[in-house]
């Protein structure tokens, strides 16, 4: 038996990075996902890597800053599939890199929008929907290491994924009775397009000096919090529930 065998489940940001690795690990474990992302072309893209790998995935077109578009997203989920077990709000933004009083207020909200505010938006419609169902459900926020400690230069980024620690908690205690389980993962740097995008390629001096703060020094994979991920969307977490899980190769240890 798999481990998401005829499980419901939704991956916002699924179109690349880690919400494509997790996309395509749920469905090798027997779920039928939804891939929603903001970007139509890779969510596309997504969805055919899964079927490709013979799992069942649709794309929808999701806004993580915009209510109804969340809603839609999970009532298209259950017209699909029948239910909503598992939702993984991984979609994020990284944001400029400026000190506190340096920072503008137009970045400030589109940061803070989009990492804790939409991560809010996503929960609301997914836990309207478990809360009516008779099994419950399991939601996975993607926080970060930066979520249990500061960062110079990313005031906005920081205090997002400190608020997404903070939400989780909450909604985890909130909706115990209704056996949903609420969790988050803290990824060290990880290794995808969007950091190499920003500087930190294969090699380069900026890349060596990140992978040195790890413990283990180097990144992580995208693979590597996937497997987190479907760990604690599985019965073999059954007891899991308030939790902030490390995949940081040993940053917040030193």
């Amino acid at each position: 038996m798999t481990l998401l065998e005829e499980k419901v489940a939704i991956v916002t940001g699924g179109g690349s990075g880690i919400g494509r690795v997790t996309a395509q690990r749920f469905a090798e474990e027997g779920a039928s996902v939804v891939v929603a992302d903001v970007n139509d072309e890779h969510t596309d893209e997504t969805v055919s890597l899964v079927e490709d790998e013979g799992g069942t995935a649709i794309g929808v077109h999701a806004d993580v800053t915009d209510m109804e578009s969340m809603q839609s997203m999970v009532d298209t989920a259950v017209e699909e599939f029948g239910s909503l077990d598992i939702a993984f709000n991984n979609a994020g933004i990284g944001g400029d890199q400026a000190k506190t009083a340096d920072y503008t207020e137009e970045k400030w909200t589109s940061v803070i929008d989009v990492n804790l505010t939409g991560v809010w938006r996503s929960m609301k419609a997914e836990l309207g929907q478990m809360a009516d169902q008779e099994e419950g459900g399991v939601v996975v926020n993607n926080a970060s290491i930066l979520g249990k400690v500061g960062f110079e230069t990313a005031p906005a980024y920081v205090s997002a994924k400190h608020g997404v620690l903070g939400l989780t908690k909450t909604a985890a205690l909130e909706y115990a009775d209704d056996g949903i389980r609420v969790n988050a993962v803290c990824p060290g740097f990880i290794d995808t397009p969007l950091l190499r995008e920003g500087g930190m390629e294969e090699g380069s001096e900026m890349r060596q000096q990140i992978e040195q703060l790890h413990a283990m020094n180097r990144l992580g994979t995208s693979e590597e919090v996937a497997d987190a991920v479907t760990w604690l969307c599985s019965d073999g977490a059954s007891f899991a529930t308030g939790g902030a899980y490390n995949v940081d190769g040993g940053f917040l240890a030193r």
